[in-house]
């Protein structure tokens, strides 16, 4: 009877630290996927100086890059951030409270005298820490920015 019982506690001493290994491996793999994905964004935005509208600017490559990659994690941005509601219209809008979007894109003005124009980007995307069998149990946001883009261009408003 005591071997029983003694196997029962090595059997889930087992079980905890395949669960915590499993959730350490889940966190991993999502958080580097979004990074991943993240870093490619940003570096669109670069190449593109800045986003813009239209068939072959940088929000619309962006958008299909993550239909492509199968992005579709939603999180809330800042009050100052513009979000994207949906990756099919390209649409971008003042973040809300309560609103839910697939990405989060800042503009900050970084001109000088000298060079107008100039303008960063601040960016944030979202991913989930999933377990296999439980499910969803946190989103967690992925940020980063762009280098100083000298003549930024952007048709889009960004107050």
């Amino acid at each position: 009877m005591r071997q029983a019982i003694g196997s029962t506690w090595i059997m889930q001493l087992v079980i905890i630290f395949m669960l915590i290994f499993v959730a350490f491996l889940s966190l991993t793999i999502n958080f580097t996927k979004a990074f991943k994905i993240k870093n490619e964004m940003i570096s669109m935005i670069e190449k593109y100086e800045g986003l813009g509208s239209g068939e072959n600017s940088a929000l619309t490559l962006i958008n299909n890059y993550l239909k492509y990659n199968n992005y579709g994690v939603l999180g809330s941005c800042e009050n100052d951030e513009y979000g994207v509601l949906s990756l099919d219209t390209g649409s971008m809008e003042m973040a809300r409270s309560g609103e839910k979007y697939y990405y989060c894109v800042q503009k900050e003005d970084t001109s000088l005298l000298g060079l107008p124009d100039r303008a960063r980007y601040h960016v944030r995307i979202f991913f989930h820490f999933s377990l296999p069998i439980i499910g969803d149990i946190f989103t967690f946001s992925s940020e980063g920015t762009t280098i100083d883009i000298s003549h930024s261009i952007s048709d889009i408003e960004f107050v």
